[in-house]
């Protein structure tokens, strides 16, 4: 019987089903420097969504930290063991100097951030399920399975929420993972090698980490982009090849991996895609999934400049000025006279948007 989880506690019925928390920022004496990765850019998100007045902090959903139980619903003992080594966290998170570092230290100021990104990837499961959109502003670890991290990814937290969903959620027994990060997504497709309720699309820079052939088996439709690939090509790679994997398996929850490392001139990623055609790319999901009718979660993941952060939220604006994330602004405050009315239309929108 599955164990109970505070991620599964539902929020004030009038929050966005956007999930964040102040402790997803990874900071100290600068270590964080050391990687190519904006260890503040969850945060810039959210100030960037303020300043727009489309968020405020008591309309969004506060992640919580996943359990050492909630891990291992997926996770297996002997990995999480590992992570109590600070040289095995150094490897994982590719910052070489946190293996000096007393693993206290490291469990507070790296892991704790990155198991509250999990459970907020676990939280916007259900919500998603339960308001036909949600978006976790961090998340999106497709380089760790089960029994390994790697990758800057400590955390399975993509198959996390899945498994949550099938074992928890009524309703709930197929997913679409599409990963449009530029790097494969190789956790997840070794997580679900051979689970035929999942299907997984992905599109990625084919000559880049982590290139793991094994995991390429798990890959339903497979996007393999050269250096340098631009906005046509891409977009309408995206467009074609989204389309058909909705088309050609029909699943309860669409898991949008939607990294922003594809963003010309990211050092890692050696893709060129401009931010309008990020902004672009996530609107083709959204309409995809929301003009079926399958509810849509959204992790942010790879990303790795200082413009990323105002990229993502643009794109988030953009959702919502579409109508894509539903019409109403929410009124947080329970009891609120309009927030029955508000749900109903929510529910509404969600049943009838049916989008060109």
């Amino acid at each position: 019987r599955p164990h109970r989880t505070e991620l599964y506690e539902d929020p004030p019925l009038g929050c966005w089903p956007i999930v964040y928390s102040p402790d997803y920022n990874i900071t100290f004496m600068g270590l964080e420097k050391l990687h190519p990765f904006d260890a503040g850019k969850w945060g810039k998100v959210i100030n960037f969504l303020k300043e727009e007045k489309l968020i405020a902090d008591d309309l969004i959903v506060q992640a919580r930290e996943a359990t050492d139980e909630d891990l291992l619903v997926v996770h297996t003992r002997r990995y999480l063991n590992k992570l109590k080594w600070s040289f095995v966290v150094a490897t994982i998170t590719e910052i070489p100097p946190v293996a000096f570092l007393p693993n206290f230290i490291v469990q507070r100021k790296v892991l704790k951030p990155l198991r509250t990104q999990t459970g907020g990837t676990i939280m916007a499961g259900k919500l998603a399920v339960d308001r036909g959109w949600a978006i976790n502003v961090g998340g999106g670890f497709h380089h760790c399975s089960s029994d390994k991290g790697g990758g800057f990814c400590a955390y399975a937290d993509i198959t996390l929420a899945i498994k949550f969903l099938f074992e928890r959620v009524q309703g709930v027994s197929r997913a679409t993972i599409i990963d449009l990060d530029a790097h494969q997504g190789n956790g997840h497709e070794r997580d679900f090698m051979d689970d035929p309720r999942v299907y997984i699309m992905d599109a990625y820079n084919r000559y880049i980490y982590p290139g793991d052939g094994f995991a390429k088996r798990a890959i339903k439709r497979k996007v393999e982009l050269e250096w340098g690939t631009e906005d046509t090509e891409y977009l309408q790679k995206v467009q074609t090849h989204v389309e058909g994997a909705l088309n050609e398996f029909k699943p309860d929850i669409v898991v949008y991996n939607a990294g922003t490392d594809i963003l010309d001139g990211d050092p890692l990623g050696g893709l060129a895609i401009s931010p309008q055609g990020i902004v672009k790319r996530d609107e083709v999901v959204f309409r995809a999934a929301r003009s079926r009718g399958v509810p849509v979660l959204m992790v942010t993941s790879g990303g790795y400049q200082k413009r990323t952060a105002r990229i993502i939220a643009d794109s988030i604006l953009n959702l919502h000025s579409l109508g894509l994330l539903g019409r109403e602004r929410p009124a947080c405050a329970l009891g609120s006279p309009s927030l029955d009315q508000m749900v109903r239309d929510s529910a509404k929108d969600f049943s009838t948007l049916s989008l060109q």
